[in-house]
């Protein structure tokens, strides 16, 4: 189906003032007392954060309705009984993490909805504002958890593995919430449920900063494998094991960690990056040679190709090093996604309705994940960042300006008012 491209947009404006304080709303939740928030997903800090964003979409006249897993969904109905467009993103965060990264999303959807409000619009199909649940890794070692459990991915039996530092599954957190993970299967949507989806993003990155960009129209998404590496050496006595006759977990572990790196930086594609973000020691004192040592890899690409050889040379490290340290090693893959390609159909647009709009904008592709990815089999997907000030992200200095915020929710009001109105499926 093509476009259309002759349809005026009414004279519509969003409110600066309102997204602000939409952000201040959500964010009083988890607030650091040295900036930031750490809101992890289903704490209840993100629970009392759902519950605001509920009574604000009801506020807005949205039908709310929250699915098995916590989804949250805010529905404005069309004229006719269409399949839906739909749009946000999430407002669970990293520990000590910023105020912008999903939530900028949520509340520019939410804007949307009031503007059509103000002007009286009413659009051929239904549009829906959607919060993910858990899109953020940091709690349950899985990203996109809301999004992956739409598009079908994530089993009952897997859930009740994935479980927090403190050994709460992913499963007990939704039950302790008050949802229904035993009916995970209502979740699923299948091709066609949807019209389009168009997730606003900050961009955690600084390419838009640095070319004087204030619009990123997003074409492909890369994916990550994650992967949990446990070392196994010999605890032994510091002051009494001679050099040659130690099994050093950690020392092992750091010539995998410099591996990692020169995997990334030497080996592979030029958009292959990899990290290793999380490091634990046991027994962990000073007078001890450790003897273990575990460690949380994290792989993208948005070449799958490249990324494939990324993992193999690591296996191929993990081996090496291994028998010459004469250590143990095994891993664990806690995933393992492939890059997506978003729609031209939808970059289309939004390239469009951004050059309409006098906004300078770049066409990149995303090196961190979001629920968008999962969309993808689903329905025709398509994103639109927003600068990151420095480029930084997932940290309490995170920031972007409420002018390039309003301007982003501007480019998503004018593409989702086009999608809305296309009456043929």
């Amino acid at each position: 189906m093509s476009l259309v491209t002759s349809l005026s947009t009414p004279s519509m404006g969003v409110n600066a003032t309102r997204i602000a304080k939409d952000l201040e709303g959500i964010n009083q939740f988890g607030a650091l007392p040295q900036g930031g928030v750490t809101r992890l997903a289903l704490s209840s800090e993100d629970m009392n954060a759902r519950e605001y964003l509920i009574q604000e979409m009801k506020a807005a006249g949205l039908q709310v309705r929250t699915d098995a897993v916590g989804n949250i969904f805010g529905r404005r109905e069309g004229k006719q009984n269409l399949a839906p467009v739909l749009m946000g993103s999430h407002i669970d965060t990293v520990p000590e993490g910023g105020c912008y990264d999903g939530v900028a999303g949520v509340v520019a959807a939410l804007e949307v909805i009031r503007t059509l409000n103000d002007a009286n619009v009413e659009t051929e199909r239904p549009i829906e504002v959607v919060n993910f649940t858990a899109e953020e890794s940091s709690r349950f070692l899985s990203s996109t958890i809301g999004s992956k459990f739409m598009k079908g991915t994530l089993s009952l039996e897997k859930i009740k593995t994935m479980c927090d530092k403190d050994d709460i599954s992913l499963y007990q957190a939704l039950k302790d919430s008050g949802y229904d993970p035993d009916a995970l299967e209502t979740v699923k949507k299948q091709f066609g449920d949807y019209h389009a989806y168009i997730e606003l993003h900050i961009e955690q990155g600084i390419v838009l900063e640095e070319l004087g960009k204030q619009i990123g129209v997003v074409q492909a998404i890369a994916a990550p494998t994650r992967l949990a590496v446990r070392v196994v050496g010999k605890a032994d006595h510091s002051g009494n094991t001679p050099m040659t006759m130690r099994h050093d977990a950690l020392t092992a572990a750091s010539e995998l960690i410099l591996a990692v790196e020169q995997i990334a930086k030497e080996k592979t594609g030029l958009q292959t990056v990899a990290t290793v973000g999380n490091v634990a020691v046991k027994p962990g004192a000073m007078n001890v040679i450790p003897g273990e040592a575990q460690l949380l890899i994290d792989i993208r690409d948005i070449n799958n190709d490249d990324k494939e050889l990324a993992i193999k040379l690591l296996l191929q490290a993990i081996e090496e090093i291994q028998k010459r340290r004469e250590v143990a090693i095994t891993y664990d893959f806690l995933s393992d996604e492939k890059p997506v390609q978003l729609s031209s159909r939808i970059s289309e647009l939004i390239r469009n309705e951004t050059a309409a709009l006098n906004y300078p904008y770049y066409q990149m592709h995303s090196g961190a994940g979001h629920d968008a990815m999962n969309l993808v089999p689903i329905t025709d997907v398509g994103m639109i960042f927003i600068p990151s000030k420095d480029g930084i992200s997932h940290n309490i200095a995170e920031y972007s300006s409420i002018e390039d915020l309003t301007a982003g929710t501007t480019v998503l009001l004018n593409s989702m008012y086009k999608l809305a109105m296309e009456a043929v499926e």
